[in-house]
């Protein structure tokens, strides 16, 4: 018994030292792809200089928006794994999302009201975040009883489940509304944020603190997270805080999404397939689920976006629409396994 624990031990180091070898080839790779190519033999003296703080030649100038894009699409992509696994674990269903309670609608509303109006980025930034956070609480209110530990302990998540829902259509018809109405000069920047687009998302530290955090709080509850996944029923008994998980698993997977979101507008599938897939690879282990998820993300978002920007240089695609045309298939695919 302890050679096959300390079996599992190795297996999941080597997965996750793997998986992070793998995010640092990608960012590498990133970094000299794109409608001008840069050889890899320039990029160490690229990197130097933008050390020493200089550009002056085309290599790190390149280096340093593609760079600055692709950490941005790391850190969004491990927030939507993150939160993906965090639903997940609160719903106790392998195929939720961090989407399914509608905090994303109202990011959606905040920022497309601000579009609407022409209003600066960062006040679209912060409407994204702000119609987050009260579609969130709208919802705690409404269900608050679910995420207590009395039924939700007990695995009734269908109040939950059909407040987000009607929260989510309220918001999409809104969405619907002010589309409708957007003049024509305003409507393709609308249509590129609910897509999902990372062309022109700065780098920000924000993002990345929300993540360190709600990382700390997921690899700090993964014990309780196991036990209340496989023993629902009988976690309060087993010296779980059933209420307090949950309220935390509800919030900071809902700062995570409208921290992605605002980020870098709606994309699909991320949080859905990559901690399905994750749990098929290393699984249900939340204390290898959750690193793994992190680094799998991350990945995922950085080289889909490496694609939306070079498949058709010097176009670029909204790396939504690469995100969902992979996504849709490997979803049916996990559909189909889980299934048999």
């Amino acid at each position: 018994m302890h050679s096959f624990s300390r079996n599992l031990r190795q297996r999941a180091t080597v997965t996750l030292i793997g998986l992070a070898l793998f995010a640092f080839a990608s960012l590498v790779f990133s970094g000299m792809t794109g409608s001008v190519s840069i050889p890899l033999s320039d990029i160490p003296a690229a990197v130097n200089e933008l050390l020493h703080g200089q550009s002056t030649t085309l290599a790190s100038t390149l280096v340093e928006l593609r760079v600055s894009r692709a950490t941005t699409a790391f850190v969004t992509g491990a927030s939507l794994s993150l939160a993906g696994v965090m639903m997940q674990a609160l719903l106790r269903n392998p195929l939720a999302d961090p989407y399914v309670l509608g905090i994303s609608g109202g990011a959606s509303v905040g920022a497309l009201a601000a579009l609407l109006f022409m209003c600066a980025a960062w006040v679209v930034d912060a409407s994204a975040f702000a119609g987050a956070v009260i579609v969130s609480m709208m919802l705690y209110m409404l269900a608050r009883r679910d995420l207590r530990g009395g039924t939700a302990a007990e695995g009734g998540t269908s109040t939950l489940l059909l407040t987000g829902a009607i929260l989510l259509s309220a918001c999409m018809a809104l969405v619907t509304l002010m589309l409708s109405i957007a003049p024509e000069s305003r409507l393709r920047s609308m249509v590129f944020w609910m897509i999902g687009d990372l062309s022109g998302a700065p780098l920000r530290w924000l993002p990345w603190i929300v993540l360190a955090g709600a990382l700390a709080f997921a690899l700090r509850n993964a014990r309780a997270m196991n036990v209340m996944a496989l023993h629902a029923e009988a976690a309060a008994t087993l010296g779980i805080r059933v209420g307090f998980l949950r309220k935390g698993l509800f919030f900071i997977s809902g700062l995570l999404t409208a921290s992605a979101v605002t980020n870098a507008g709606s994309i699909g599938f991320v949080g859905l397939i990559v901690p399905h897939a994750c749990r098929f690879a290393v699984g249900p282990d939340h204390r290898v689920l959750i690193p793994a998820a992190v680094l799998a993300g991350g990945t995922f978002l950085l080289l889909a976006d490496t694609l939306a920007r070079t498949i058709i240089a010097p176009q670029q695609l909204p790396v939504g629409v690469v995100t969902a045309l992979i996504g849709a298939p490997v979803f049916l695919y996990q559909l189909h396994r889980l299934r048999k």
